[in-house]
């Protein structure tokens, strides 16, 4: 394959566009844009979901054809993960066959044992150097869906296993779906009857010639979510009345001028109950350390699109993988500048798309959404 100097590659990102048209257009009707790619654009990575329909929570299986070289950045507070800990440079792990996101808070992550298990019994996985046995390395990461419905419901192995089975190279689902189903934004000052919204899963893509890099989010943050092109708050927390926007930034500025004045002021944040879980991935062959500041990159892309974002409270993971599918030496600074930009993208999507439940708005049910 030609090689493509960082100018030129900048150059072919600006001419894309990354669907910022759709998006922006998107974002001042606040009605679901058309799509704007999907992770598995990326060949080589299949994703499944599993909804419990029982209440809002579920699961996404993220799987590799073939083991994926994965770095991840944790800014989170107390994020809720399993084997992720491998991830860091310092480990001699630098491949993984899957990952799995789902919602039920820490209980959820018992659910990866079901993706590990499904992967065995098709054959994929590390030789142990033991006679037929080989061994499925599937990192977990969790969200805390447990307020929605009813939080003694939980995704377990069974669910993970289905979720595997559903894996595809189809577009993903977006919305409320899978780890998706149970998601919520804007919850900082709920105790102050300011409620939030409803999130979702988003996905996004860019590609270009051979080249293609692409995110997507779990979208339950304590903070707002905006348009990262013009900053424009697309869901959040709500007024007290649930018709308009309440501005979660605003609300922390008069938090701290009522603390000037002494003044007590409720700010729902405790830790574990809201993260993000954010994923990038691309075909060409990045190893292990790059993917690592990749990953470290691609998070300023959802500082962009979450206000606040690394609350005291959120857990919020990203991931990055690469399937090593396409040698080209593109510049870890391009890749890393768009990975952020596909995952802003991504995030506003999963807002973008979701569904309202009982309790939590969609950005759909608001004023002047259709």
């Amino acid at each position: 394959m030609e090689s493509v100097s960082r100018r030129e590659f900048a150059q072919r990102l600006s001419t894309a566009g990354l669907v910022g048209p759709a998006l922006a257009r998107s974002t001042q009707q606040f009605s679901a844009p058309v799509s704007a790619g999907s992770l598995t654009d990326v060949a080589g990575i299949r994703v499944g979901h599993y909804t419990d329909t029982r209440r809002p929570t579920g699961c996404t299986a993220i799987l590799f054809d073939e083991a994926a070289t994965a770095g991840v950045d944790y800014d989170g507070t107390a994020p809720g993960e399993m084997l992720g800990v491998m991830l860091q440079p310092v480990s001699p792990i630098d491949r993984i066959h899957g990952l799995l996101l789902t919602g039920g808070g820490p209980m959820g992550l018992g659910a990866v044992a079901g993706a590990t298990r499904w992967l065995e019994a098709h054959g994929q996985g590390f030789d142990w150097g033991v006679p037929n046995v080989r061994i499925p390395i599937v990192v977990g990461a969790v969200i805390d869906d447990l307020s929605v419905g009813d939080g003694r419901l939980r995704p377990d192995p069974d669910m993970a296993e289905r979720a595997c089975a559903a894996a595809t190279t189809s577009a993903v689902a977006e919305g409320c779906v899978g780890a998706g189903a149970g998601a919520t934004v804007g919850k900082m000052f709920r105790g102050r009857g300011l409620p939030g919204m409803k999130g979702g899963i988003g996905t996004a893509s860019i590609r270009q010639g051979d080249l293609v890099v692409a995110a997507l989010a779990v979208v339950n943050a304590a903070g707002d979510i905006l348009d990262w092109r013009t900053g424009r708050i697309v869901a959040g927390a709500l007024t007290a009345d649930g018709t308009h926007l309440a501005d979660s930034r605003a609300q922390v500025a008069a938090a701290f001028e009522a603390a000037s004045r002494s003044a007590q002021v409720t700010i729902d944040d405790e830790a574990l109950h809201s993260t993000t879980l954010g994923v990038v991935a691309t075909n060409i062959a990045v190893d292990k350390t790059r993917l690592t500041k990749l990953a470290m990159m691609a998070n300023t892309g959802a500082s962009r699109a979450i206000a606040p974002y690394h609350t005291n409270g959120d857990g919020d993971q990203l991931y990055a993988f690469s399937t090593n599918r396409v040698k080209n030496d593109v510049s870890l600074t391009v890749l890393g500048s768009l990975a952020a930009d596909v995952l802003g993208t991504a995030i506003a999507r999963g807002v973008l798309m979701a569904t309202s439940v009982p309790g939590w708005k969609a950005v759909r049910d608001l004023e002047g959404s259709k």
